[in-house]
């Protein structure tokens, strides 16, 4: 009888989730479903002994302003924590980096009301917005991981290397913005690490 007690306890304790929140980076814009982060992730993760789920929530063409819009409600119950890839959209569009800072404060802070560890991934600084643009841009990342004590990784495509943008156009799509199948598997490799401290937090939080 203590033992079909028990058993349901049991059945309720899933592991959570981790979310990889994002634009058409996350999103695998231009990829087959398959080639994508997020599955290709989730083989890296398996590969290295981690069944962790990873729920995709990417959206192409969001800004950080779309994504503090819609971040609290994407929250599902099953969610432990998040990876965030945000601001390249904004930085395309020549957004003002305050309101940028503004959003990601605003996804930040509500992750941390729900007591979800943040892998915050940043976007690397523009180079033709002038020197102000690009020194605001590339401050709010790392000054906002330190804010919330978040895991953090300062360029999300810095798994492709150092090179000239014709150096590394063999890991893009015809685009020049988006990595191709190949690009996403060095960004996978290099963030890889990453996602597993960020998956220790999570479980550390379930304890």
């Amino acid at each position: 009888m203590a033992l079909l007690l028990l058993l349901p306890t049991a059945t309720m304790a899933q592991p959570k989730a981790i979310m990889a929140f994002g634009d058409s980076l996350t999103a695998g814009y231009g990829l087959m479903d398959h080639q994508g982060l997020v599955p290709q992730l989730r083989d890296w993760l398996a590969d290295h002994g981690q069944e962790t789920r990873v729920i995709g929530a990417g959206v192409s063409g969001d800004t950080t302003t779309g994504g503090l819009a819609r971040f609290d409600w994407s929250l599902t119950h099953d969610v432990g924590g998040i990876i965030l890839t945000l601001g390249g959209n904004d930085m395309l569009r020549g957004i003002d980096p305050a309101v940028s800072r503004a959003n990601l404060r605003g996804i930040l802070q509500i992750a941390a009301d729900k007591g979800l560890p943040v892998l915050l991934v940043a976007m690397p600084a523009p180079v033709n917005y002038g020197p102000e643009y690009n020194a605001a841009f590339a401050q709010m990342y790392p000054a906002l991981a330190a804010e919330f004590d978040t895991l953090f990784v300062p360029n999300f495509f810095a798994g492709l290397g150092q090179g000239t943008p014709a150096d590394l156009q063999h890991l893009f799509q015809d685009d020049g913005i988006h990595p191709n199948a190949t690009g996403v598997g060095m960004i996978v490799q290099a963030l890889g690490p990453s996602v597993l401290e960020l998956i220790a937090r999570v479980n550390a939080a379930q304890d």
